[in-house]
């Protein structure tokens, strides 16, 4: 686990500015369910829309990548580029793919709720690759674990459990909204109802492939940050071998010309968000976290995306605020509060280890030139013995 150092830029600890970095991550990405809905309602291929997401993500990042890591980018070699191709295959190909064939046959709220599992899953593989140290035996390490399973339970009350309204928006927004919306169809007839074959058990299998690969990316990438230490160029690389994946994938998939034109601009401001939101500007910040804080770090947050959802949907599109959103944010906010306080106990009782095996070294290497001197091994007296009764 990564520490979150006190470093400072502009005067704001390097752990403010991790938690904001998260909690904005979570609108562009609660922002970026209800537009990847919206691109495939229009018909844009599942295919064709992530080329277009990470053409426009590589475009933005590979400039600043260039420029600001000349000398932080280690040269590239064979293993780099294996590693690279990798990430993309798990963190780009096998996450976008899975994630839109899964919501094309589901809703952005349950694409939402079930990637509250990642926080689980992350957790489980970087305890399994001894990236991230769990101690049941320590506060530390119960914190943690109870915090995962808060947030992930919190987010499932937010989804699965409306409750009596809390909150309502006012009559003039209630009248527009439909009485039952999109937020709550979690079921095989909510899919039906939309038409065009929808399978809502096989929606679900590719969700959760989604949420194990995204799982498997975000504990992949902190080993590999930590031999090539630029971040940006490691967001580069992937993105790069994404497209060539995909590209691939389309050359066997997608052979209409037609299906790779733009067709309204809807279409444009779907792709042009997806591109620069949820790829370009999340990947950097999203590797920029977990370079600082740690994979699970990252993940945790992830709850909080459900969460926004809901405030958003209430907000924006008029719905009732229900007790069981008031009910899952108190879970949400006691589980992240959980996690965060284990992690900062963790680096307490590092420190505290660090600091006593200091010591210990001290002390034997005290003992160690003790033991070296020893005065029978003087083999001359430091005065020499009188000869004067020889001159006599």
């Amino acid at each position: 686990m990564a520490d979150v150092d006190a470093k400072k830029v502009c005067g704001v600890p390097e752990r403010v500015q991790l938690h904001v970095a998260m909690l904005a991550l979570q609108f562009g990405y609660a922002g970026f369910h209800v537009v990847s809905r919206l691109a495939l309602n229009m018909g844009i291929s599942k295919v064709v829309f992530p080329v277009y997401r990470n053409i426009i993500a590589l475009v933005l990042l590979v400039p600043f990548a260039y420029f600001f890591e000349k000398k932080d980018r280690p040269a590239m070699t064979v293993s780099f580029m294996i590693q690279f191709f990798l990430l993309a295959l798990c963190g780009i190909t096998a996450n976008q793919g899975f994630y839109l064939l899964g919501l094309d046959n589901t809703s952005p709220t349950f694409a939402s709720a079930i990637q509250n599992s990642v926080p689980a899953l992350t957790f489980i593989m970087a305890a399994a690759l001894r990236i991230e140290k769990v101690r049941v035996d320590r506060r530390d390490g119960i914190a943690k674990l109870m915090g995962t399973l808060a947030c992930v339970v919190g987010a499932t009350i937010i989804t699965l459990y409306k409750g009596p309204a809390i909150y309502r928006p006012s009559s003039a927004l209630n009248e527009e909204a439909p009485p039952t919306t999109a937020l709550w169809l979690t079921s095989d007839a909510a899919v039906a109802a939309a038409g065009g074959g929808k399978s809502w058990t096989l929606g679900c299998v590719y969700l959760i492939g989604h949420c194990l690969s995204w799982s498997g990316w975000l504990v992949l990438q902190a080993p590999v940050l930590k031999k090539y230490p630029a971040r940006l160029s490691v967001t580069s690389y992937t993105c790069f071998f994404g497209v060539i994946q995909f590209l691939i994938i389309a050359a066997f998939i997608e052979r209409n010309v037609d299906a790779w034109m733009f067709h309204s601009g809807e279409e444009v401001f779907s792709i042009l968000y997806a591109g620069f939101v949820a790829s370009g500007i999340a990947f950097a910040v999203q590797i920029w976290c977990i370079d600082r804080g740690g994979p699970v770090f990252v993940a945790v947050y992830q709850p909080v995306q459900t969460l926004v959802v809901a405030i958003m949907a209430s907000v924006a599109l008029g719905e009732e605020f229900y007790l069981g959103g008031i009910i899952g944010a108190i879970f949400i906010i006691t589980g992240l509060y959980l996690v965060l306080w284990g992690k900062s106990e963790e680096r307490a009782f590092a420190a505290k280890e660090a600091a006593i095996t200091a010591s210990n070294s001290e002390h034997e290497a005290l003992r160690a030139a003790a033991a070296s001197f020893k005065p029978s091994s003087l083999k001359q007296p430091l005065l020499p013995t009188s000869t004067s009764t020889e001159h006599v």
